[in-house]
């Protein structure tokens, strides 16, 4: 690589905020802030149109971004961390499967049952 591109790739380390690594490289951190940006316009401006006072409507967006945003990040975390369970899980049976298929502890195949021959 040339150094303008080595240049280009430093620069590219995407946006960052305090206490998180990369929004990029994070797993749902980025869909979290989203929604709780959404929440907080929201909280916000029905607080202030049902009550006209901007102080507390501000209050009340603050307290609906922190909100939004940590429900959405532990739902998606939730969400991730279930699929991973599951993903183990076949795997895990895939590898079972190639393991024991054909053999005679294939849990897979029926045990055959042997009828003695009756001497004729």
């Amino acid at each position: 690589m040339t150094e303008e591109e080595q240049q280009i790739n430093n620069n590219n380390k995407g946006f960052r905020l305090p206490g998180i690594q990369s929004i990029q490289s994070t797993p749902c951190a980025r869909d979290a802030i989203l929604h709780g940006a959404g929440g907080s316009l929201a909280a916000g401006l029905l607080h202030f149109l049902a009550t006209s006072r901007v102080r507390r409507s501000f209050d009340v967006g603050l307290g609906g971004f922190m909100l939004t945003t940590l429900g959405s990040w532990f739902y998606c975390r939730y969400n991730n961390a279930k699929a991973r369970v599951q993903q183990r899980m076949i795997q895990d049976g895939m590898k079972n499967k190639i393991l024991y298929e054909g053999s005679v502890p294939d849990p897979v195949k029926e045990p055959s049952v042997e009828t003695p021959s009756s001497p004729s």
